[in-house]
């Protein structure tokens, strides 16, 4: 039988504590999170720098909905943010991502080290993660399965602290902090799907790149035209598309 991974199994036993799977009612969510001592230290902490970098960026805070981008090969983590779902969403800060592994390139297989790429959201909060805190990614999407093909696919991707990673999103702790906070707070506002973009690299400056490891590895350049469709969309007027799927593993965006 699979063991389960330490994260995941801390994951699942805060899920029994408060209910994760879907918005509850104004500050609740909030209130649930900051049952937790380490969830609490943080919003003494962090909240008034998440105050000084919404005024900075013109947003009150919190935010009515909060996007996640991440770039492999820079080594980066964008916090955008909006005050209305008709506006477009406004940068508020750029975070180093501080250790990597795997390569530029999809994830296909459990323990591969590949951090994934695509269009994901975050499906859980972990105020009690052996890497400080850890925001969930619902990797493997449903194209991900598709062109993934039979075999483990692996899982239990996550944005968390402590500057470690077999696969993750690794921040500092006062960064987690500041993502974290926004990101429980922009769900206790009633956003209930919180998007992460995850692409190989910024596509205007990395194509060289990516085209010398798409000629080692057939069919990357076609997957990563595909993600560049729907990261022009957001460049675009920094509205993000609606994502979908169709049957042969593409993204469709509209």
């Amino acid at each position: 039988m699979r063991r389960l991974h330490p994260e995941r199994r801390l994951f699942l036993l805060c899920f029994l504590c408060i209910c994760l799977a879907r918005p509850v009612p104004g500050g609740a969510f909030r209130r649930g999170q900051e049952r937790f001592p380490r969830v609490r230290a943080a919003r003494a902490q962090a909240q008034p720098r998440l105050d000084a970098l919404f005024r900075a960026a013109g947003l009150t805070y919190p935010a009515r909905e909060i996007f996640l981008r991440a770039f492999k090969m820079e080594g980066e983590l964008e916090l955008w943010a909006r005050d209305d779902n008709a506006a477009p969403f406004t940068l508020v800060k750029t975070y180093a991502i501080c250790a990597s592994s795997g390569t530029i390139g999809p994830k296909r297989r459990q323990g591969d080290l590949q951090v994934p790429e695509g269009f994901y959201h975050v499906s859980g909060f972990n105020p009690w993660s052996r890497f400080h805190l850890s925001l969930r990614v619902d990797y493997p999407n449903r194209a991900d399965r598709i062109l993934g093909g039979d075999g483990d696919l692996g899982g239990d991707i996550f944005i968390h602290g402590s500057c470690v990673t077999i696969g993750c999103i690794p921040l500092l702790d006062d960064p987690i902090e500041e993502v974290y906070l926004a990101a429980i707070d922009a769900r206790d506002s009633g956003q209930a799907r919180i998007a992460v973009h995850i692409f190989p690299c910024r596509f205007a400056g990395g194509w060289l790149r990516l085209e010398r490891e798409a000629w080692r590895r057939p069919g990357l350049m076609e997957f990563w035209r595909n993600l560049k469709e729907g990261y022009d969309h957001f460049e675009r007027g920094h509205r993000l598309p609606t994502v979908w799927v169709t049957r042969d593993g593409r993204y469709a965006f509209q």
